[in-house]
């Protein structure tokens, strides 16, 4: 987090929910300072909000309430997680009980509403120390992110995990590949290879493939017709061969039980 005053995103499908919220920010100004970077009504509407900014770490803290259309607080969060520098996530709900107990177990902030100021005011100053919730998510979805976020022309698209064949590292972006076609992701390999392992799994330095995607390996020689041929597999759908490296083939057909 930065030095300047924390910028604060409020995401609440309810118009009064997020007054209540601006008004109790408003309350504590003076002893917590900070921008409020805008509001949401649900969190793809945040996504989008966000990457319209086109800042890489556009919002410090993010107060998000969990029940929502469209994207709810939970998956709003998984996708904020992915973020170059996400930020510290808050989340204000009337959430059960069962819920709270997880929150508790994982050592993140919530708030119940109605939110009052003084507690509004502790949780902000715990998020300003706290790193990304990733044990909060963990915790509440430990199954993951089921869907990629992708920001093309300032829209924000998502694209279902199970539909990935393989994830490639290309300069600065993530390639992902599905049948239909590639999407630029703003996320890095190796966080990516965290969080979705074991479903896919690494054959090269730059590249993870989904192993329900595999349907064969083939012998290949070197492109440039020097050195000893290497193992490559083949993925439904898409005619390219991924090359799997030497060093790393071991291990691969150990986790594709070839």
């Amino acid at each position: 987090m930065n030095n300047e005053f924390p910028r604060i995103l409020i995401v609440d499908d309810e118009a009064p929910a997020r007054a209540r919220l601006r008004t109790l920010l408003a309350d504590i100004a003076g002893d917590f300072p900070h921008q409020i970077i805008g509001e949401a009504g649900d969190g793809l509407a945040a996504l989008e909000l966000l990457a319209g900014l086109g800042h890489e770490a556009p919002a410090d803290i993010a107060l998000i309430d969990i029940r929502m259309p469209r994207m709810d607080g939970i998956e709003l969060a998984q996708q904020l997680a992915g973020l170059p520098q996400p930020p510290a996530v808050v989340f204000v709900t009337a959430y059960d009980e069962f819920a709270l107990k997880a929150f508790e177990l994982a050592a993140a902030d919530y708030l119940l509403k109605p939110a009052r100021a003084a507690r509004l005011l502790e949780a902000l100053k715990k998020a300003r120390r706290l790193a990304p919730a990733d044990t909060l998510l963990q915790a509440l979805a430990p199954a993951g992110r089921t869907r990629l976020r992708v920001v093309e022309r300032g829209n924000v698209l998502l694209v279902p995990v199970a539909d990935v064949l393989y994830l490639r590292a290309e300069q600065k972006y993530v390639t992902a590949r599905t049948a239909e076609r590639e999407y630029l992701l703003e996320e890095s390999l190796a966080h990516l290879e965290t969080e979705f392992a074991p479903r896919f799994v690494r054959i090269h330095r730059n590249c993870l493939v989904a192993v329900d995607g595999v349907v064969g390996v083939v012998r290949e020689s070197d492109k440039a017709g020097d050195g000893e041929p290497h193992w490559a597999l083949s993925l439904k759908d898409i005619p390219e061969h991924l090359p799997v490296s030497r060093r790393l083939w071991p291990q691969v057909k150990t986790q594709l039980g070839l």
